[in-house]
């Protein structure tokens, strides 16, 4: 089901697009920090945070 409203839609589309920038941003920052270069291939992956947020909450 999708939404009709180009507003809505416009919302998502910006929600996504931040947080993919914020991903980006914390990712880069990681690698400097912990390697001291930056690499283009992310530390920070799906897999990682879902990993981590299971075994800090519980849920999963």
């Amino acid at each position: 089901m999708t939404s009709k409203s180009y507003v809505l839609r416009f919302f998502y589309f910006a929600f996504a697009c931040l947080l993919y920038s914020i991903w980006r941003a914390v990712d880069s920052l990681l690698q400097v920090e912990l390697t001291g270069k930056y690499e283009h291939s992310p530390i920070v992956t799906a897999n990682n945070t879902l990993t981590l947020l299971k075994k800090e909450t519980g849920i999963g």
